[in-house]
């Protein structure tokens, strides 16, 4: 939800921490559907126009409007995608990748320019000039082809290198760039990404070996826990 209207997502996730009254909302189970020039109430659940959203089901709302806005209203839309592209390519052809290989089957394998990534990469805690930041480049540049790839995947949501080079990836908002922030807490925890920011929270490990077992263990391992938040 964050990455399809942000300004939604604040007002919900607002919602889910503080009171209803304090915030001066009053809402139904329902939600209301624009389209054609017609306006019309949708219940999220029976009879949910007449249902009061309440601090104890305000997180079942959230849920139920969230799914409905992301699945259930375009779903004709999805379906006709879905049937299109499965008289090309038959389901069960297709059901052994992932999203992210499917991604890479149908892109390639790109080539990425770690010096590009580097010359336009923004900082938030550490400083270019941190030991951290050293090893943590050093270690980039070392990694395989399919390994940058992975890594790209982490931290952008997509393998896809910006055809105009890093000083045009595109982040939620337009343009923004890949950023490198200093992760608080623990150094033995994973590296994690902000898809929708470009970002990676990167810990201050101890050393250079850690962070590398750190970096290919999430890219590799953990990729499925992106956060996008």
């Amino acid at each position: 939800m964050q990455a399809i209207d942000p300004d939604y997502y604040k007002n919900l996730k607002m919602m889910l921490e503080y009171n209803l009254e304090d915030i001066g909302l009053d809402l139904t189970l329902s939600t209301e559907d624009h389209s054609f020039g017609r306006s019309r109430t949708i219940d999220l659940i029976k009879n949910g126009r007449n249902t009061k959203v309440t601090e104890e089901n305000k997180e079942k709302y959230v849920s139920l409007v969230c799914q409905h806005r992301m699945t259930t209203s375009i779903e004709e839309q999805i379906k006709a995608y879905l049937d299109g592209f499965y008289e090309l390519v038959k389901p069960d052809l297709i059901s052994i990748f992932t999203a992210k290989e499917l991604e890479l089957l149908i892109s390639g394998m790109p080539d990425i320019d770690t010096h590009d990534l580097k010359k336009h990469t923004d900082y938030q805690g550490y400083k270019a000039s941190d030991k951290e930041i050293g090893w943590f480049w050093k270690i980039l540049f070392s990694l395989s082809r399919s390994e940058k790839a992975a890594f790209l995947q982490f931290v952008t949501g997509s393998s896809k290198v910006p055809l105009a080079g890093f000083a045009e990836l595109q982040g939620m908002r337009g343009i923004q760039k890949f950023s490198i922030h200093k992760a608080r807490g623990s150094s033995s925890a994973l590296m994690s990404a902000h898809t929708c920011f470009n970002a990676l929270d990167l810990p201050v490990y101890k050393t250079e070996v850690e962070m590398k077992e750190k970096l290919l263990y999430a890219i590799l391992e953990g990729s499925e826990g992106f956060l996008f938040a």
